[in-house]
């Protein structure tokens, strides 16, 4: 069976767990939201459920600056209390957000930021290039949502593997700090910035760079 992108979206509302686990849990509820909640109870993942609808406006900006300067990352993590921001737990998965982005360069917090031109721009050259594959109309188009799954895990910060540990997703460690800490938890805005970015100069792969850095921790 499949599910529904509204529910997938009344899932993720009701428990806080992640897009793919509320699709999965749906998935094996056979469509059953209640069943599916409790699914994502049992798996641990709905631990920010009580907290999704509170109000984050505390929080760092937290600032990370590649060796040399040439990559540097703002972003704005949000908790509840002022109390939970200064803590060193959160002061460290702040820090682990701005590496992130750092090292992956994403370009969106979630999909759901992604704007809408944006997403059927990238739809309609994946479904040219299955069609140039050869590929029959109905196989093109489960293509498109496979290749489009892809993009939204380069792109998102959230949905792409977390640096230091590619089992999980950003929105993954997230949830887990939220077990940790108690409070709701977000990432609400970010800048990055690359020496020389959209210059014609000698390419560099600093994000490798910063990805070796990183992992060598």
């Amino acid at each position: 069976m499949s599910v529904t992108a509204s529910q997938v979206k009344e899932l993720r509302e009701r428990t806080g767990a992640g897009m793919m686990e509320c699709k999965k849990a749906l998935l094996d509820a056979g469509g059953d939201m209640e069943k599916a909640i409790e699914i994502l109870r049992e798996r641990g993942m709905a631990t920010a459920q009580k907290k999704a609808g509170r109000i984050a406006a505390e929080g760092v900006i937290e600032s990370y600056i590649h060796a040399g300067g040439r990559i540097g990352v703002l972003v704005e993590v949000n908790c509840e209390t002022d109390f939970v921001a200064k803590t060193d737990d959160f002061k460290a998965l702040a820090r682990e957000i701005a590496m992130q982005i750092a090292a992956y360069a994403p370009k969106y917090v979630s999909r759901e930021d992604v704007p809408e031109e944006v997403i059927a721009y990238e739809r309609d050259i994946y479904r040219q290039q299955a069609l140039n594959e050869g590929k029959p109309e109905h196989i093109a188009e489960k293509m498109v949502e496979g290749r489009l799954k892809n993009y939204f895990k380069e792109v998102c910060l959230l949905e792409q593997p977390y640096i230091k540990d590619g089992d999980k997703t950003v929105e993954q460690l997230l949830h887990d700090y939220v077990a940790k800490i108690g409070e709701k938890i977000a990432v609400r805005r970010f800048v990055r910035y690359e020496l020389g970015e959209g210059l014609e100069k000698r390419k560099d792969n600093f994000a490798e760079e910063v990805m070796a850095q990183v992992k060598g921790v």
